[in-house]
């Protein structure tokens, strides 16, 4: 297993529950993928460099986990059907 940073921005008219339900959501499909969760940061609303589909604001969060490389395509897969994610990144920690 690889260590990844997963750093993702969610709309930000999502209130406290929706965003809780879809880093729920993210989080199932890390461990559906054979990941694990290190730690998770919140790092709040905050404002953009630059509009995003119209939007100035939105709602950061990052994980960092652990994951098979061949996995790591399956869930950013899924990471581009939510509309309410407008942009991930996925950065491998490793150094080999």
């Amino acid at each position: 297993m690889r260590n990844y940073e997963l750093v993702f921005i969610a709309h930000p008219d999502l209130d406290e529950k929706s965003f809780t339900d879809l880093c729920e959501r993210i989080k199932g499909w890390i461990n559906e993928f054979g990941g694990t969760i290190d730690r998770e940061d919140h790092w709040g609303k905050r404002r953009m460099a630059y509009q995003i589909n119209k939007q100035r604001d939105g709602h950061y969060m990052m994980y960092v986990m652990q994951m098979e490389p061949d996995k790591v395509p399956g869930l950013e897969r899924n990471l581009r059907m939510l509309e309410s994610v407008m942009r991930f990144m996925t950065i491998r920690t490793d150094e080999d």
